[in-house]
């Protein structure tokens, strides 16, 4: 939990933790919601909830953003705090409070807004992968300031599938057609990981080798193409700004 004095004048800003990641990561580097608080920045009151656990965020409009990390876990599976966290979700888009979706938080919240989530159906995608900006983002408050193509760290097997019939897509790749989505003003889902340094997407891959081989996914050169990502971090600070502004 991290926080500033002047909470009065500061806004504040919710991690819903839906996760951890690896133990062998974390004691290098610290668990997701480290991550996020590094990205943000200072100027906001964080407070990390770690809804996975069975900690209550209270009521949406108790908060000035919101931001759900990424999971080991499965949209799918449907869990009870999983499916609560979606119906709180949804409550805060309706009541146009800003909400960053990260990766387990991005397909969460497609999935309480009517979307579908489902493994995807050529695998898994881990590495450092080019995301493709659309002409759509041009205007959007997040993503319009990102170039036409830009470089992000991702990990998952689970996708949006289908998006919510009120989503607008703002980035895809050639693997992955719904990187990014915007749900109304200022509700966001990102499939990539804007909280991940290329230190950690090493770190991930090193721990997956296994699981990669087996997938028939040449690890080496996956770990040997990861690079920093410099525009897709850039997303916290931005999301960070807006709240702010608001």
């Amino acid at each position: 939990m991290a926080s500033n004095p002047d909470t009065s004048a500061t806004p504040k800003l919710v991690i819903l933790k839906t996760g951890s990641t690896y133990p062998s990561l974390k004691a290098r580097f610290g668990d997701f919601d480290h991550w996020f608080i590094r990205g943000l920045g200072s100027g906001l009151d964080i407070t990390v909830v770690n809804v996975a656990a069975g900690e209550s965020p209270g009521h949406p409009e108790q908060w000035d953003g919101i931001v759900v990390t990424g999971s080991p876990a499965m949209v799918t599976d449907r869990e009870e705090w999983s499916e609560l966290t979606g119906i709180w979700l949804a409550s805060a888009v309706e009541q146009q409070i800003p909400v960053l979706g990260v990766c387990y938080g991005h397909q969460l919240l497609a999935h309480a807004l009517g979307g579908e989530v489902g493994y995807h159906p050529k695998g898994r995608e881990s590495g450092t992968f080019a995301v493709e900006r659309l002409a759509a983002a041009d205007s959007d408050p997040l993503l319009g300031h990102l170039p036409g193509t830009f470089k992000a760290q991702l990990t998952h097997r689970q996708s949006v599938l289908k998006l919510p019939d009120s989503a607008v897509l703002l980035a895809r790749n050639s693997y992955e057609p719904h990187q990014a989505f915007r749900i109304g003003p200022c509700a966001w889902g990102v499939q990539f990981h804007p909280e991940f340094t290329d230190e950690v997407m090493t770190a991930y891959l090193e721990v997956q080798t296994p699981d990669l081989e087996k997938e028939n996914l040449d690890a080496a050169a996956l770990k040997a193409a990861v690079t920093a990502a410099p525009e897709a971090n850039g997303l916290l600070g931005r999301f960070a700004e807006l709240v702010r502004q608001r």
